[in-house]
C-alpha cells in the first residue's frame, strides 16, 4: 500500500508499507540519489517471510513532494520522525544505505532511538563527510548534465556486472528526484558529518558494507564499527557499493540473521 505523510505544511512524504500484518517491522532508508524502490530485491523476499517492510522516499526523491528547501541531516530525520509516528511503529529495524545509513545514524542520536530496537548501515555515509572536491564535481555535473552524472554514478556504484537492463532500472531511479534535491544533497554530504552521532547509538547494530566500494570505501565502515559499541561489522567480498543487489540472497540472508 502507498501512503503520502505530510511531515511538514506543504510537504508530503511517499511511504510503501508492505505486507502490514507481518510480526516485524523494518524500515527501509534509501541513498543518493535513488528511491525506496532501490530496495526491490528485498521487498520481493522478506515480506514472504513474514516481515513488514516500509519503504520512504526522502522528500525531493522519488514519489514525494520536492520543495526546495529542506535537505539537511536534522530536517531530513525529522522526516522520520513524523513517518514513525504516523504509522505508530514501534521496535522497529532501520536500515539505511549509504547518504540513508547518515540520516539513520542521524535520527538515532537525534531522536533517542524513538521507535527503534536495532540499526542496520549499508554501505553508510559515515562517519565522514564526502570530499569537497567529488562533492563539488557531482554538483556540477547534476546542475549541467545530470542524466551524464547518474550514468557516471551507476558506473561507479558496481563491482559485479550488471544487465544493460538493470543500470537502465537504476538510472531511471535518480532521474525521479529533482535536480535541486539531488545537488542539495550532496552539499550537505561535503558540509555536514555523523561522527559526533556515532557515540550516542545504543541499540545493536549490523554494519554491512562492499569491500569494493568506489563511493564509500571500506575503511568507512571499519571506521564506524570502531565507534559504535556493540557493532558488527559484515565484510561483502563480491560487491561495490550495492551489496543489497550485487549479493541480494547473502544480504537478506544477514538480515534475517540479525533481526533474529
Amino acid at each position: 500500500m502507498g501512503y503520502f505523510v505530510t511531515v511538514e505544511p506543504g510537504v508530503n512524504i511517499f511511504v510503501e508499507d508492505i505486507n502490514p500484518e507481518g510480526n516485524k517491522t523494518i524500515l527501509f532508508i534509501h541513498g543518493w540519489p535513488l528511491n525506496h524502490k532501490q530496495f526491490e530485491y528485498q521487498y520481493n523476499v522478506l515480506p514472504a517471510m513474514g516481515y513488514r517492510c516500509i519503504g520512504i522516499d526522502w522528500r525531493g526523491f522519488g514519489n514525494s513532494d520536492k520543495p526546495f528547501r529542506g535537505y539537511n541531516y536534522d530536517r531530513l530525520a525529522d522526516d522520520i520522525r513524523v513517518v514513525i509516528e504516523a504509522f505508530q511503529l514501534k521496535n522497529i529495524i532501520l536500515a539505511g544505505h549509504s547518504t540513508g545509513g547518515a540520516i539513520s545514524i542521524r535520527y538515532l542520536a537525534r531522536h533517542q532511538n524513538y521507535g527503534v530496537s536495532k540499526l542496520v548501515l549499508i554501505d553508510a555515509a559515515s562517519p565522514s563527510s564526502v570530499p569537497a572536491d567529488l562533492a563539488n564535481k557531482f554538483i556540477t555535473e547534476t546542475n549541467n548534465d545530470r542524466p551524464k552524472m547518474l550514468q557516471g554514478l551507476t558506473d561507479l556504484f558496481f563491482f559485479q556486472y550488471i544487465t544493460k537492463p538493470m543500470s537502465d532500472w537504476f538510472f531511471q531511479l535518480g532521474l525521479q528526484a529533482a535536480g535541486w534535491s539531488t545537488a542539495a544533497i550532496m552539499a550537505t554530504l561535503r558540509d555536514e558529518n555523523v561522527q559526533s552521532d556515532l557515540g550516542k547509538i545504543v541499540v545493536p547494530t549490523l554494519i554491512i558494507h562492499g569491500i569494493h566500494d568506489k563511493i564509500v570505501p571500506f575503511t568507512n565502515g571499519q571506521e564506524t564499527n570502531k565507534l559504535i559499541k556493540h557493532s558488527q561489522l559484515v565484510p561483502f567480498h563480491y560487491s561495490g557499493h550495492g551489496t543489497f543487489l550485487e549479493e541480494r540472497d547473502r544480504f537478506n540472508q544477514i538480515l534475517i540473521q540479525f533481526i533474529g
